[in-house]
């Protein structure tokens, strides 16, 4: 018989980009997708702004992170390879999947067990 062991971890953070960023954070951690702390940036950015499509979008994300264009593009394109992002009538967003409302506290469930692996895209 195999033993369960329950841990409850709480944290309040401030504004739907940084409950973003921390749900995307350990998200991927748990399942081992490596990002750089700016792609985790791109991927918060865009599920809280919709998509990264328009340029004023692209342009509100370079003033807030400091970067530029072409580096947006060089993430969305390793975003895409791994199913993080889409691009779904012409637009670029996050993987319906792992897309939620950030308007809202967020309660995870994490359940860590012996068996096959799965991915993102499942």
């Amino acid at each position: 018989m195999m033993k369960t062991t329950f841990q409850r971890i709480g944290a309040e953070l401030d504004g739907n980009m940084a409950l973003a960023e921390r749900y995307y954070s350990v998200l991927f951690t748990i399942n081992d997708i490596h990002l750089t702390e700016r792609e985790l940036q791109l991927v918060a950015f865009t599920a809280i702004r919709g998509n990264m499509t328009y340029a004023n979008i692209r342009e509100d994300f370079c003033k807030r992170y400091s970067t530029t264009s072409p580096t947006i593009n060089n993430m969305i394109s390793r975003l895409k390879r791994l199913g993080i992002f889409i691009k779904e009538a012409s637009k670029v967003r996050i993987n319906s999947g792992i897309v939620l409302n950030f308007d809202n506290d967020i309660r995870m469930e994490i359940n860590l067990t012996h068996g096959q692996a799965s991915n993102i895209n499942s």
